[in-house]
């Protein structure tokens, strides 16, 4: 059985990793921009290190600054319309998932023609390379800069659906630790959770490989040693810096092993309730863990070595379950250890989005399978 494996060709890493970003749109001979990111970002004048790196380089640029928290279709219509008035030749996305989901799309469109939605009933499904993409990282936790994911929510219906395509895989994607300073406590504890999440759902994926299974430990043990510090306090540069490298490991086991019901079941909360996604991993991630040690206590053994934990002379299972106290335990200290109902969840919606989790495309690599009863009783668990 062959293996493919996605991640953009050019990464550039850690503090002012922005000021090499000019040198490389020069040299590819780009002309306009369309900047996607979100209002905040403008308020804040965090986009102005983006804008200022253009300017001296005299590349030109527009700003679509209207991306939801939960990018929706509508996002990515309004997107693609400026982008079109504006005749730009590529795209740059600042900010975190949201910025970086609407803008793959946008620019998957821009060259495939259609609904972003035609994307969305399998896997690798356009036919050309997306117009050309870079992606500015502001938080260590989704790796939507460099993955072949891109989350959508369809706001007519209530869901969020993924966009797994080869062809949104961006051309450069910069992380630069300095732009993360700026990041509120209770975001970067989201993030860092969401990035966790996405090392352990690749690392007990059906689609894991040797490749993914290395980074996505070493995503968890990053993750596990530095989260707390780069909560705690947003200016330690070392938490800071080893978050953005823990983020990425874990995007690159994640982009190609893909993902499991943690995500699958968020994504339905992000349609139904708008809620922070990387939280509502945070929530689910210990019990859908318990579900799934059931057939992977190997698996989760290694996660708890991973984080720390001392399995020495324990068994597989008992080890396993120290593994997902070690994650609870890492959730409280952050403060996502949260309940469904704290955050508006009805139990009236829980058997719809169990329904549309499992026809979510992270599903299909989840290593025990659920049925719709299940899925419904690990919501409940964490209500």
């Amino acid at each position: 059985m062959s293996n493919t494996f996605y991640m953009p060709p050019m990464s550039l890493m850690g503090q002012d990793a922005i000021k090499g970003l000019g040198t490389e749109l020069v040299a590819r001979k780009f002309r306009k921009a369309l900047i996607v990111t979100d209002k905040a970002l403008v308020d804040i004048k965090l986009v102005d290190r983006l804008t200022q790196e253009l300017a001296n380089y005299d590349i030109d640029f527009a700003i679509f600054d209207g991306v939801k928290p939960n990018p929706t279709e509508k996002n990515i219509e309004q997107g693609l319309d400026l982008l079109k008035e504006q005749d730009c030749d590529f795209v740059i996305s600042f900010g975190g998932g949201s910025p970086h989901d609407c803008a793959k799309c946008i620019a998957l469109v821009a060259t495939n023609g259609g609904h972003i939605r035609d994307y969305s009933t399998g896997v690798h499904l356009s036919a050309k390379p997306q117009l050309p993409l870079v992606t500015v990282n502001t938080t260590a936790g989704t790796a939507a800069e460099m993955t072949v994911f891109a989350i959508v929510t369809n706001e007519e219906d209530e869901t969020k659906y993924p966009v797994v395509d080869k062809h949104i895989t961006p051309i450069i994607a910069v992380n630069d630790s300095e732009l993360m300073v700026a990041m509120p406590k209770a975001l970067t504890a989201a993030t860092g959770m969401d990035a966790l999440t996405h090392a352990v759902e690749a690392y007990v994926s059906t689609a894991a490989t040797p490749i993914t299974d290395a980074v996505a430990i070493k995503a968890i043990e990053l993750i596990s040693r530095h989260l707390i510090k780069a909560v705690e306090d947003g200016e330690d540069r070392q938490a800071r810096d080893a978050m953005q490298y823990g983020e990425y490991l874990a995007g690159m086991a994640f982009s190609n092993a893909s993902l499991g019901y943690v995500h699958s079941m968020a994504h339905q909360l992000g349609g139904v309730y708008d809620l922070v996604h990387g939280l509502c991993n945070a929530i689910l991630l210990p019990k859908v863990s318990r579900f799934n040690a059931v057939e992977k206590a190997e698996r989760f053994a290694d996660i708890a070595k991973a984080m720390g934990v001392d399995i020495t002379g324990m068994s597989s299972v008992d080890a396993a379950e120290a593994g997902i106290v070690a994650i609870e335990q890492l959730s409280s200290a952050v403060g996502t250890d949260q309940k469904l109902a704290d955050l508006g969840v009805k139990e009236d919606k829980l058997e719809f989005m169990a329904i549309n989790a499992l026809n979510d495309a992270c599903s299909l690599t989840n290593p025990r399978k659920a049925s719709t009863e299940e899925i419904v009783k690990l919501y409940q668990s964490a209500m």
